[in-house]
């Protein structure tokens, strides 16, 4: 980042020009060593530089924090300190965003702060369950081990999500391309094909009246469909953004049959290995659980885990609380940590939790991609087919009319 900057020396002259550092405090801190006193200091933006920081400024991935916090176990591991490591990492940043957080952040570390304590300057990027890790392992000495677990764990989380957005993009590509045909045919096609049905008369088969009824709604009433369907979708972001939206969108998707019960695999292998690291790395178990239920999107599991966390502090065992929604939480799961208290085992069970529900997780995503293709080409083979005979059937009569 660049600053233009003005300055007073010692002598009491003023002097004006540009500074490049990772933050503005940063920049002050350098003009300081120069023995001058900053007047003012203001960022550089530049129509280019705007457009340049929207590329590049990027959200953080689950993929990028994992390969972040692996480097930084390794280097911790060999030895390199913290400030160093994290510099050498920011170097290597491809967006301009994080690379400059990770350089405030081993500023921060040189002005005396933790590295938790600097990471969580940043909640947007690193968040409690992270940072709570972080200062476990600052605590007990296991620095890296935290890091490692946290690298771990964020893969994971990665490969899950990897594997929902994949089985989601052949089904949107499919689709899309049947859309397009059916743009192509009602803007192209069909204008001509109604100009020459009626110009010739004779009889019209079933599907040509069908496609043209279609086209005839489209023509006079399209854009109030149009615009019905951008308000209606304008209507459900807004109204999903609220808090009573989030609640009704949450128990309505988790009741439905097929969605619900493979979200709530998703959620619970979630709440498990969060919980299991939490636990592993020397926090309390009330703690553990505030901060899983803290990184939990779903409402109805976040008011389950609430539940919990406030029974657990009182001394009911896990167990004893998740048997009440049966619902919502399989036998096996409820009998694993039952299994797990009494031996005092605990993170040991919950990891097979997570193992199972991340085979069974894995085993849906297959299954879908082997159902939904050939059923995905069945329909738009079937949309294609009903287009080209509403189109061709009419031409071949006018043809033999001929």
């Amino acid at each position: 980042m660049k600053f233009n900057y003005q300055a007073r020396t010692k002598e009491g002259k003023i002097e004006k020009g540009v500074i490049e550092a990772s933050s503005e405090k940063a920049a002050a801190d350098l003009l300081q060593k120069y023995n001058v006193f900053v007047v003012s200091l203001k960022e550089t933006k530049t129509p280019l530089s705007l457009f340049k920081n929207k590329i590049l400024k990027g959200k953080v991935s689950k993929k990028d924090l994992a390969i972040f916090f692996r480097q930084l176990a390794v280097m911790i591991d060999s030895r390199v300190p913290v400030v160093q490591s994290l510099l050498s990492l920011a170097s290597q940043a491809t967006k301009a965003s994080f690379r400059d957080k990770v350089i405030r952040v081993s500023e921060m570390i040189e002005e005396g702060k933790s590295l938790s304590e600097a990471l969580s300057s940043f909640p947007e990027i690193f968040d409690v369950f992270c940072i709570s890790l972080i200062k476990s392992g600052e605590a007990t000495g296991k620095i890296s081990g935290s890091l490692y677990y946290l690298s771990e764990h964020l893969e994971r989380s990665h490969d899950i999500s990897s594997k929902v957005k994949g089985a989601m993009i052949y089904p949107i590509v499919i689709l899309s391309f049947l859309l397009v045909v059916i743009v192509v045919v009602m803007t192209f096609v069909m204008p001509k094909l109604v100009v020459m049905i009626e110009e010739m008369g004779g009889n019209i088969p079933l599907t040509t009246r069908i496609l043209i009824g279609f086209y005839n709604f489209l023509a006079h009433y399209g854009w109030i469909v149009l615009i019905a369907f951008l308000v209606l979708i304008a209507f459900m972001i807004y109204y999903l953004r609220t808090e009573e939206g989030k609640k009704v969108y949450d128990k309505t998707i988790i009741r439905s049959p097929f969605i619900g019960r493979f979200l709530g695999k998703i959620f619970l292998a979630g709440f498990a290995e969060n919980l299991s690291i939490l636990i592993a790395a020397g926090l309390p178990v009330t703690q553990a659980l505030k901060i899983t239920k803290d990184t939990i999107s779903s409402f109805v599991y976040k008011e389950i885990v609430g539940e919990i966390e406030k029974e657990v502090s009182e001394g009911s065992k896990i167990s004893s609380v998740l048997v009440r929604y049966p619902e919502r939480i399989p036998p096996f799961v409820v009998q694993m940590i039952k299994v797990g208290e009494e031996t005092g085992k605990l993170d040991t069970t919950l990891v097979e939790i997570v193992n199972f529900y991340q085979k069974e997780i894995t085993n849906i995503v297959n299954n879908i991609m082997t159902i939904i293709e050939p059923i995905l080409i069945i329909i738009l083979g079937l949309g294609v087919a009903f287009l080209a005979i509403s189109v061709l059937s009419p031409m071949y009569g006018m043809i033999g009319a001929l």
